[in-house]
């Protein structure tokens, strides 16, 4: 079992063990609920002895943490490409098919291990950890914190809005020009840009169009509704399209840029990768399909 021993090193003030842990131990226990259930399980000895919360602390007392085996992660050794690393963050690239976390195995997050060294920050999380969530089926850009500071930072920013995503996707239908779809979502607010990229006629929809998604604000499935309800839902989404679902083709939605500020060197990063191949193949499918029918 992994131990975590902290010094207590000069106190300005009597202080009790659970207030102090809160403060200098965040990247093990990081919210003061995991602090208390430490203390539940009696993974928390003060100088050899179980601790409890309200024990008092004296300079020179020894802190010693236990990791619970039952929160010991298993590893998921996918292979992951790496597109940034240092010792606050990561940017990855997500695959379609696996969702970011989860109660179960082969999840992005027990994949982080795998694929990212922890940091030699004294903030470090035991474990990467992702800072936002991509639905399963959307591969794309995704932020990782490998420190506390890192974690709560780029939180911060996209509580704020201050992250920019851009997402493309191929749809149904002819979608031209650039607009924006401005609906509430269970009654929160909910906007989205959109720009035509491509338009191609298909046999299967009369036209298929690829066009960059710009969503201001971060709803679950923003993109995916805003689509379907406008009348142009991203192929490959059986939850909002009733209509002709391509098998084994997945869903057209790729999260493909990504602008933010580094969390520690507040530096302006940006990342982009291009659209899956599979985009360019429809696209060309299914004008060959419409060319062949149409002589």
């Amino acid at each position: 079992m992994k131990i975590h021993l902290l010094t207590v090193s000069r106190l300005l003030e009597r202080e009790r063990i659970l207030d102090y842990l809160l403060v200098h131990i965040s990247s093990v226990l990081p919210s003061r609920s995991a602090v208390k259930k430490a203390f539940k399980k009696e993974l928390v000895l003060l100088n050899g002895e179980f601790a409890q919360t309200g024990d008092w602390l004296s300079e020179g007392d020894l802190i010693e943490i236990k990791e619970d085996p039952k929160d010991k992660i298993k590893v998921f050794p996918l292979e992951l490409e790496i597109l940034f690393e240092d010792e606050f963050m990561a940017v990855i690239y997500k695959p379609a098919g696996f969702s970011v976390s989860g109660n179960f195995y082969k999840t992005i997050q027990n994949a982080l291990p795998h694929n990212l060294s922890i940091s030699n920050e004294e903030d470090a999380l035991a474990i990467p950890r992702p800072v936002h969530r991509l639905d399963k089926l959307t591969s794309g850009v995704l932020l990782i914190a490998k420190t506390r500071r890192a974690q709560i930072a780029l939180g911060r920013q996209f509580e704020a809005q201050e992250v920019s995503k851009t997402y493309f996707a191929i749809v149904k239908g002819k979608l031209d020009n650039e607009g924006l779809i401005d609906s509430s979502i269970e009654n929160l607010e909910a906007t989205t840009f959109y720009k035509s990229v491509r338009v191609e006629k298909s046999l299967s929809y009369g036209h298929v169009s690829l066009v960059q998604l710009h969503p201001k604000t971060g709803r679950t499935h923003q993109l995916r509704i805003h689509l379907a309800e406008n009348g142009h839902p991203i192929i490959g989404d059986y939850v909002h399209d009733s209509q002709k679902v391509l098998k084994g083709k997945g869903l057209f939605l790729s999260a493909c840029k990504i602008e933010f500020r580094h969390p520690v060197s507040l530096v302006k990063m940006f990342f982009e990768i291009s659209p899956p191949s599979k985009y360019d193949s429809l696209l060309e499918r299914e004008l060959r399909r419409w060319n062949k029918f149409n002589k």
